[in-house]
């Protein structure tokens, strides 16, 4: 026994896998997919999606919003996860990498919950609370710039019915966080995010070792 995280070698992450994973075959193919690209390392790991499918469906989620998209596959969990009416609003900027993500919607046959905006991530939360939707999400995925990751943070907050969730991906940046001789922006940021999420008394909060660190704010 050990009152330390357990350190997950290659051989343990696979056990892992092999007796935990449930991953649909559209899931599958959409991460074998995307991890042909340049930039395939952007995507979450099966388990993390996963977890967020759980998530989802021990909150009776209806209204999501996914801050950066990508190639669609945390979209998709999300997605799959929801009740038919539900909804999730999934913010991004590049086409080339969203269009992959609606062939798979499209596939799945979910695509009617999932309403793409296709610009700034800044300018639909906004509108989102100017019409009204305030206080009105069950749960919020932020993985995008992560600069903007505080101001995201803060609509997401505004968005979010009390007890809400709002999940942070790449919070551990590989590591990057902790080594500080390393004062890049993106990793500074992240710092600083960090450091606000801990202090914060309007949520609940858990920073869990999973894929590159994935913090869970509920909201009080």
């Amino acid at each position: 026994m050990s009152n330390l995280t357990i350190n997950l070698t290659p051989q343990l992450y696979s056990y892992l896998q092999s007796t935990s994973l449930r991953e649909p075959e559209i899931l599958k193919q959409l991460r074998e997919e995307t991890a042909a690209l340049p930039q395939g390392r952007m995507q979450i790991s099966p388990e993390q999606g996963q977890f967020m499918r759980l998530l989802v469906e021990i909150l009776n989620a209806r209204k999501t919003v996914e801050i950066g998209v990508f190639t669609g596959y945390s979209a998709l969990c999300t997605a799959l996860s929801l009740p038919p009416e539900g909804k999730l609003i999934a913010c991004d900027v590049n086409k080339e990498w969203t269009d992959i993500a609606q062939r798979y919607w499209q596939k799945a046959g979910i695509a009617q919950k999932i309403k793409l905006k296709l610009k700034p991530a800044l300018d639909t939360l906004a509108e989102l609370i100017h019409q009204g939707e305030a206080n009105s999400f069950d749960f919020i995925f932020i993985d995008a710039d992560k600069q903007n990751y505080k101001n995201y943070y803060e609509f997401a907050l505004q968005l979010l019915r009390p007890g809400g969730l709002v999940a942070v991906d790449n919070v551990l940046w590989s590591g990057k966080v902790a080594d500080p001789t390393i004062q890049d922006a993106s990793t500074i940021s992240i710092r600083e995010f960090n450091g606000h999420l801990l202090q914060d008394p309007r949520i609940t909060l858990s920073l869990l070792p999973l894929g590159d660190g994935l913090s869970l704010a509920r909201k009080r």
